[in-house]
């Protein structure tokens, strides 16, 4: 890249530099902006889940607490199971 000696230009120059790399900068930003979209959108048909088949999900299985009680008898309610004195 070329080098520019600011210090040797005029106000003017400097202001007019600046203007044109702003304007280049919003060029280059716009460009790439309306890169990425295109690339969104290419993307975007990955977001989509699947239809799957409509099948009911298994049962939950109860857990290991609920199936006995302390002293190894199946429960069969949600009452807990009275100790033998």
């Amino acid at each position: 890249m070329a080098r520019i000696d600011l210090d040797a230009m005029s106000i003017e120059e400097v202001a007019n530099l600046r203007d044109l790399a702003t304007d280049k900068l919003a060029e280059k930003v716009a460009a790439r902006r309306a890169e990425l979209e295109a690339e969104l959108e290419k993307l975007a048909q990955y977001d989509k889940p699947a239809r799957k088949s409509q099948v009911a999900p298994p049962a939950a299985k109860p857990r290991k607490s609920q199936e006995t009680g302390a002293t190894g008898e199946a429960r069969m309610s949600g009452e807990p199971v009275a100790k033998a004195a």
